[in-house]
């Protein structure tokens, strides 16, 4: 199920601050989700395959594995990663991406084209 956005211009003439305030909810809770150092690198290394706890691990350098079992389940709970043991011993454990994580893929590099023009801005690279 894709999920269609739609965006909205701001009409400065009819400008109301509560409306306004309304209309960046959703922006906030969508930063509040993603924020953080590693939210984003953990998608990015379950973009291609499900992999399992150490993989992710030796994919996203400097992050510890108890900060990666946060995100994992902040992730999880925000229906961004599915989790999935299998009846094995010792069992194993694979985490990939929900479907509705896939509709971040715009957004990611909405996000990246942003950065890099901001980076040209600042500093002039």
């Amino acid at each position: 199920m894709e999920t269609e956005v739609k965006t909205q211009k701001i009409d400065e003439k009819n400008y109301r601050p509560q409306e306004c305030m309304a209309a960046l909810l959703p922006v906030r809770d969508a930063l509040e989700i993603l924020s953080g150092r590693w939210k984003l690198p953990i998608l990015i290394a379950l973009s291609d395959r499900p992999k399992r706890f150490k993989e992710i691990s030796k994919d996203i350098n400097g992050i510890t594995d108890k900060m990666l079992s946060k995100e994992l389940k902040d992730l999880e709970i925000n229906k961004l990663v599915t989790r999935t043991v299998y009846d094995t011993f010792p069992p194993t454990v694979e985490y990939s991406r929900t479907e509705h994580s896939k509709s971040l893929g715009e957004v990611i590099m909405a996000l990246k084209d942003w950065g890099t023009l901001h980076r040209k801005e600042i500093i002039g690279k």
